[in-house]
């Protein structure tokens, strides 16, 4: 696949259909894979296709990423759970299907290794998301790199994030209030969830408003609770369940309970999952008709 993905990048870099490839790499020590910006086909022998490839580029072809986007057309190596996010900023005017090229990697999914504190390593873990994925094989591109995975997701979503979230409701709210409201006590307002997110594109994010000041900008309960649960209602009907927010929290909050939990209201109030047609736009930006009342409370 590796070799396949360097050619594509050399045909469209030396042909001029494209400035830029936006892909995985290694870094200088040969030890972490990162992104990777080739402009040259000289170049394009640095991109890698491998189980650590984890993070979502999409992020890159919003408007965070001026730099990047100046440079010129884009292509972008995309799994499938990428090319989900890349369906909601299409869908939401944020980008113009022919201003990128999506070269589909087929994917047989990713596994996370993580750093802890005093320097060990966790074992190597493929996340939730891969258990239950259905875009292994992508469902938008330009072109696929791969076969298409035997793979076939469960009838029923499995793993941790689910048996959590059950956990959850079986609470009643003061329970569920205590919790969230200890999780979100770590936050340090880093707004790496936010920085990571290519949902998340605002050129001016409510927390850097002061006139009034909406959320508090300094680690305080009340500032992290209103910044942590005002996010997770923007991204109501649009988050794809991605997972790179809780990845990058660097004091490990589980931002994917409270997204996926939004994630399973907003399918069962409007039938709606975000990530798979570029033409529908999210419903809670957007009326029906046929929308359901029974919110209405």
């Amino acid at each position: 696949m590796e070799n396949a993905l360097r050619k594509k990048a050399r045909e469209l870099l030396q042909n001029g259909e494209v400035k830029v490839v936006i892909g995985y790499g290694f870094n200088r020590r040969g030890t972490h894979v990162t992104p990777v910006f080739i402009t040259k086909p000289e170049d394009v022998d640095r991109l890698v296709f491998n189980p650590r490839c984890v993070n979502n580029l999409s992020v890159y072809l919003t408007r965070k990423f001026k730099d990047i986007r100046a440079i010129g057309r884009p292509a972008i190596v995309a799994k499938g759970c990428d090319i989900k996010n890349i369906v909601v900023l299409i869908a939401e005017a944020q980008l113009k299907r022919e201003d990128v090229y999506i070269i589909g990697m087929a994917c047989n999914g990713m596994v996370y290794r993580q750093e802890l504190w005093k320097g060990e390593l966790k074992p190597e873990i493929m996340p939730t998301k891969c258990h239950n994925c259905d875009v292994r094989y992508p469902h938008l591109y330009d072109c696929v790199i791969g076969d298409k995975p035997a793979f076939v997701p469960p009838d029923k979503p499995v793993g941790m994030v689910f048996d959590k979230i059950k956990a959850l409701d079986k609470m009643d709210s003061s329970g569920r209030w205590a919790f969230w409201v200890e999780e979100f006590s770590r936050c340090i307002k880093c707004y790496a969830c936010r920085q990571v997110c290519s949902l998340c594109y605002c050129e001016r994010c409510i927390t850097e408003k002061n006139m009034p000041q909406w959320i508090e900008t300094s680690a305080h309960p009340k500032g992290n609770l209103s910044w942590n649960l005002t996010r997770a209602m923007h991204l109501a009907g649009r988050c794809t369940f991605c997972g790179e927010c809780e990845r990058s929290c660097p004091v490990n909050i589980p931002l994917n309970l409270v997204n996926k939990k939004l994630i399973q209201v907003t399918e069962e109030a409007f039938d709606f999952r975000s990530g798979y047609d570029e033409k529908a736009h999210p419903p809670m930006i957007v009326f029906s008709p046929d929308d359901k009342e029974n919110f209405i409370k």
